[in-house]
C-alpha cells in the first residue's frame, strides 16, 4: 500500500494540564469535571451518528437573535474575523424541516428556494446539500436530483447570493465498482457542476471496521473515486463521525479469525489520511463528533499489551494535514459527562467548544469551509426553530475573533 501523508503523532506521556484543557478545547471552568468523569469511567462505546437524545432545552435562546457561549470570542471590534463573511455556510441538514414543510399548510419558509432566501437574510453565503428532495408541493417538485432540478436550484442559489460547497451524497457502496454505481456516481457529479460545487462527498465513514486490512480496501476505493471526479473537476471527501478517530487494530496478538487485537496507536482516520492520495481524497472534520473522539478515545492496548495514552487533538490533526480539510462541520456542544460522550449538541456559539481557539490554531481562514450544523435544531413543537436557530449559529460565528495577545 503506497504512503501519502505524514505518520500520527502521539502526545508525549508527560502532558501538562494546561496543555492538555487546551487541547480538549474547553474552558478552565469545565476541565476538571470533564477529567473527573474520564477517571471515574464513563466511557461508552462508540456512536456513529446523532440520536434525537442529545436534545438540548432550549428554552434559553427563544426569543434571542444572539446566543451567548463559554470561550467563544464574542464582541465586533476586537481581534481579526476568524471566519469571512463569504465562507460562514450552513449544512441544510440542520434545516430539513423547513425544506421538507408543506408551503401549501404553513406560512413559515418552506421548500429550497424559500429557505434559500431565508439563510441568505441571516447572511449565509454558502449552503451544503444533505440530498436533493423536498416537500412536493414546493416549486420544483419533490425530487430535484436530476440535471433539470439541480438547473433549478442553482438558479435560486444564484438568486440569494448562496454558493453550494458540497452535498453528503451518493458514494458507490460495492467494491470493485459495478457499471450501475459508476454511471450513479458520475451523475451526481455532473449535477455538483452544475450546481458550481468545489466538493462532493458523504455523510458516513469509510468504513466501520477497526481493522487496518479494511481501511486499505476502503482507501483503494477512495482513490479510485476521488480519481473520476478530480477529472470532473470535483474534490471528493469523506465526513466523519468519532468512531473514525478511535484506535486502528493494527498489532498484537490474533484473535480466532486471524485478526489483529491491539493497537500501534495510530488513530483510524490518520491511517486513511496517511494511505490516500492527497491529491484525490479529502476530510470534513465534524469537530463536534471529533470532540466527543477525544473524551472516548483516549486509551489504547499497545503491542505489548500495555495500556498507553493518546489525547486526540482535532486542531492539531487539521493543521498537519491542513489541506486535506476544505470543509468542516460547525457544530458546538455542552460538556456533559453523564451520556457516554461527553457532550451535549447545541446551537453554534451556545456551548462551551472552543471555537476561537481551534479555528485561530488551523489558520488558513480563506481555505477551510465551516458549514454550521445542529441535528437537533428541528421540533416537533416548534416549527419556527431550525431556522431561529441557524441565525443564532451565524450571528455566533460572524462574531468569532481572534484573540489579541
Amino acid at each position: 500500500m503506497t504512503q501519502f501523508s505524514d505518520p500520527s503523532r502521539t502526545d508525549a506521556a508527560g502532558t501538562t494540564d494546561e496543555r492538555l484543557r487546551r487541547s480538549l478545547g474547553v474552558g478552565r471552568r469545565r476541565f476538571l469535571s470533564t477529567c473527573t468523569a474520564v477517571a471515574a469511567g464513563a466511557i461508552a462505546a462508540p456512536v456513529l451518528g446523532a440520536s434525537p437524545a442529545l436534545a438540548h432545552n432550549r428554552d434559553r435562546d427563544h426569543g434571542h437573535g444572539h446566543g451567548h457561549g463559554h470561550g467563544h470570542g464574542h464582541g465586533h471590534g476586537h481581534g481579526h474575523v476568524l471566519v469571512p463573511p463569504h465562507k460562514r455556510g450552513i449544512i441544510l441538514y440542520t434545516v430539513r424541516d423547513a425544506t421538507a414543510r408543506d408551503p401549501l399548510a404553513s406560512d413559515l419558509p418552506s421548500g429550497f428556494r424559500e429557505v434559500f432566501r431565508q439563510l441568505a437574510r441571516h447572511g449565509y453565503r454558502q449552503v451544503e446539500f444533505a440530498g436533493y428532495r423536498q416537500h412536493a408541493n414546493a416549486p420544483g417538485g419533490d425530487n430535484l436530483e436530476t440535471v433539470e432540478g439541480a438547473k433549478l436550484l442553482r438558479r435560486w442559489l444564484d438568486d440569494y447570493g448562496l454558493r453550494a460547497q458540497g452535498n453528503h451524497g451518493f458514494i458507490p457502496p460495492s467494491w470493485p465498482l459495478t457499471t450501475a454505481d459508476t454511471d450513479t456516481f458520475k451523475k451526481h457529479l455532473e449535477i455538483a457542476n452544475i450546481l458550481g460545487m468545489d466538493h462532493m462527498g458523504t455523510g458516513g465513514d469509510p468504513t466501520g471496521s477497526s481493522y487496518r486490512a479494511d481501511w486499505d480496501v476502503a482507501a483503494d476505493k477512495w482513490n479510485a473515486l476521488g480519481a473520476i471526479a478530480r477529472r470532473e473537476g470535483i474534490k471528493l471527501y469523506t465526513h466523519n463521525h468519532d468512531s473514525a478517530y478511535g484506535f486502528l487494530l493494527d498489532s498484537g496478538p490474533l484473535d480466532d479469525q486471524g485478526r489483529p487485537t491491539r493497537s500501534s496507536g495510530i488513530r483510524k482516520l490518520e491511517y486513511f489520511l496517511k494511505i490516500t492520495d492527497p491529491r484525490l481524497v479529502w476530510l470534513e472534520m465534524d469537530i463536534f463528533w471529533a470532540h466527543v473522539a477525544q473524551y472516548k478515545f483516549h486509551t489504547y492496548t499497545a503491542r505489548d499489551g500495555s495500556t498507553r495514552r493518546n489525547v486526540f487533538d482535532p486542531a492539531g490533526l487539521v493543521a498537519r494535514h491542513n489541506k486535506r480539510y476544505p470543509l468542516f462541520h460547525a457544530k458546538d456542544g455542552v460538556v456533559d459527562t453523564t451520556n457516554g460522550m461527553g457532550w451535549d449538541m447545541v446551537p453554534f456559539g451556545t456551548g462551551d467548544i472552543d471555537y476561537t481557539t481551534f479555528f485561530s490554531r488551523v489558520g488558513e481562514r480563506n481555505y477551510h469551509n465551516p458549514m454550521v450544523e445542529d441535528d437537533n435544531s428541528p421540533s416537533a413543537t416548534d416549527p419556527a426553530q431550525s431556522l431561529r436557530e441557524a441565525k443564532i449559529s451565524y450571528d455566533n460565528m460572524a462574531a468569532l475573533r481572534k484573540r489579541r495577545r
